[in-house]
């Protein structure tokens, strides 16, 4: 029985960053490549994303056929086509290391994935130390 393939996670769930591929495998032949492999532009959406764009493709990029498959309205589907489509456009982050970050950076991070929805706001309390509840102070 062979391993199971698990679906690309193209950026670090903790730190938004793009994923690098260290390893290429041919289960068939064998052969296998090890070094730094880019995701290029694929490391620049979340699994969402990846996963919209692959309906996308499907559909010949017909948006109407989209909003039919999803049981959405076609608007919708346009508003996360034009999300992918900033998410492409978007400078790619360098990778910083951690003792190379400035004070408050991290929080502020964390802060602007939240606002560009890559992140819950349980995943974001979690990020700043703070235990996910029902209900957040000063938002109620």
């Amino acid at each position: 029985m062979s391993d199971p393939v698990y679906p690309l996670i193209p950026r670090d769930p903790a730190s938004g960053l793009p994923m690098l591929v260290t390893r290429l495998e041919c289960p068939e032949s064998g052969v296998t490549l090890e070094g730094r492999f880019s995701l290029g532009w694929i490391a620049r959406l979340d699994r969402e994303q990846l996963e919209f764009v692959g309906l996308f493709v499907r559909s010949r990029g017909n948006v109407q056929r989209m909003a039919s498959e999803l049981g959405v309205a076609y608007n919708t589907v346009r508003a996360r086509l034009d999300e992918v489509v900033e998410a492409l456009s978007a400078p790619e982050p360098a990778a910083v290391l951690p003792s190379s970050r400035k004070p408050g950076s991290e929080r502020l991070e964390v802060l602007e994935r939240l606002r560009r929805r890559e992140l819950s706001v349980a995943e974001a309390l979690t990020l700043l130390g703070r235990e996910p509840g029902p209900e957040v102070p000063g938002e109620g």
